[in-house]
C-alpha cells in the first residue's frame, strides 16, 4: 500500500544531523537504509523492513565516488532522484538525505576509515580500493543520519560482513539488519546495474542464478565436493557467454574465509561475473545437512 506521508529531502550534513538529534530528543528510534540511488523493488523492500523496526526511517541517496576506481563506472552510474523519491515515498520512509560529493568529501578531505584482510579477497582483490571508500562513507553516514539501526541487503555479501566488522570493532551504537536478496521472475538478482544490459546479456544473466540453484541442490543433496561443484557452476555459466568470471567462492559466513569444507551448518556461495561491459554479483545462503 502506498504511503501518504510526504517525505522530506535534507542535502546538508549538518541539517541532517540536527533533524536526527532531534528525533531522539522526541524518543523516536531511527532507522536508516543507505543506497546509491536508481532505487528498484529491492530496495523499497530494505525500506519497508526498516519501517517494521523504528518511528522514523532515513534513505541516503549518494553515488559513492570513493568506492569507485578510475576504470570503472562512476560516470555512467545510473541516476534519477525524482525516480528514487517516488519509490522512497511510496515504501513509507519518512527522510531522505541526498548531499552532493562536495558535502561529503570537502577540500582538503583526508580521513579513511579501513577493514583490513576480508577486504583483500573477492571483491577486495578485483576492486581493490572499493571498501575503503564503502566503510568510509557508511562511518560517514551513520554519523549524520544518527540511526539506531541500518539495513543493508544480502546481494552485496562481503560488503555485509566488512561493515558488521567495521561496526562491532569501532562500537558503533547501531544495529545492522541484512534483508534477503529480491529477484527478478526469472531469478536475477535486482541491480540498479541490469539496467546496463542489452538484452542478450539479460538472457544470459540468468546463468548467475542457475549456477547457485545447482550448488545448492547438490549440498543439499549430500555433496561434499567443493571443486566438483565450482566445475560444474562453471559449465553453466561459461553456457552463457560470459565476458570474464571473476571468481565463484564457497565463504564460511562467520569468518567470510574461503572453505573448501562442507561440514559445517551452512555455506556462502558468491558470484562475480561480467557480461559485456557489465559485472554482476550474487550469491545464495544454504543450510547444510551435515
Amino acid at each position: 500500500m502506498e504511503s501518504k506521508k510526504t517525505v522530506r529531502v535534507l542535502k546538508s550534513a549538518g541539517e541532517m544531523q540536527a533533524a536526527a538529534e532531534k528525533l531522539r530528543h522526541e524518543r523516536k528510534k531511527i532507522a536508516v537504509v543507505p543506497t546509491m540511488g536508481y532505487l528498484h523493488r529491492g530496495h523499497a523492500s530494505l525500506i519497508e523492513r526498516a519501517g517494521s523496526l523504528a518511528d522514523i526511517v532515513i534513505v541516503t541517496v549518494f553515488v559513492n565516488p570513493a568506492q569507485f576506481a578510475p576504470n570503472e563506472d562512476y560516470a555512467r552510474y545510473p541516476r534519477d532522484f525524482e525516480h528514487d523519491k517516488a519509490i522512497i515515498q511510496a515504501a513509507g520512509a519518512d527522510i531522505i538525505f541526498y548531499p552532493d560529493v562536495k558535502e561529503m568529501y570537502p577540500d582538503g578531505f583526508g580521513s579513511y576509515v579501513e577493514v583490513e584482510k576480508v577486504t583483500k579477497i573477492l571483491e577486495g582483490k578485483f576492486r581493490p580500493e572499493h571498501f575503503k571508500g564503502v566503510t568510509t562513507v557508511v562511518a560517514k553516514l551513520l554519523n549524520i543520519t544518527k540511526p539506531h539501526a541500518a539495513v543493508f541487503g544480502q546481494k552485496d555479501a562481503q560488503q555485509a560482513f566488512v561493515i558488521q566488522k567495521m561496526i562491532k570493532d569501532l562500537n558503533f551504537d547501531v544495529q545492522i539488519i541484512l534483508a534477503p536478496i529480491v529477484r527478478e521472475e526469472d531469478g536475477l538478482a535486482m541491480s540498479s546495474r541490469n539496467s546496463y544490459l542489452n538484452e542478450a546479456e539479460r538472457k544470459n544473466a540468468l546463468v548467475l542464478f542457475r549456477s547457485l540453484q545447482y550448488a545448492e541442490k547438490q549440498i543439499r543433496q549430500g555433496e561434499k565436493s567443493v571443486e566438483l561443484l565450482r566445475e560444474e557452476m562453471m559449465k553453466i555459466i561459461l553456457s552463457g557467454n560470459p565476458t570474464q568470471v571473476d571468481y565463484t567462492a564457497f565463504i564460511d559466513p562467520v569468518d567470510f574465509s574461503e572453505t573448501d569444507n562442507l561440514n559445517q551448518s551452512e555455506i556462502l556461495v558468491a558470484l562475480a561475473v561480467r557480461f559485456g561491459t557489465t559485472r554482476l554479483i550474487d550469491n545464495i545462503i544454504i543450510p547444510i545437512n551435515s
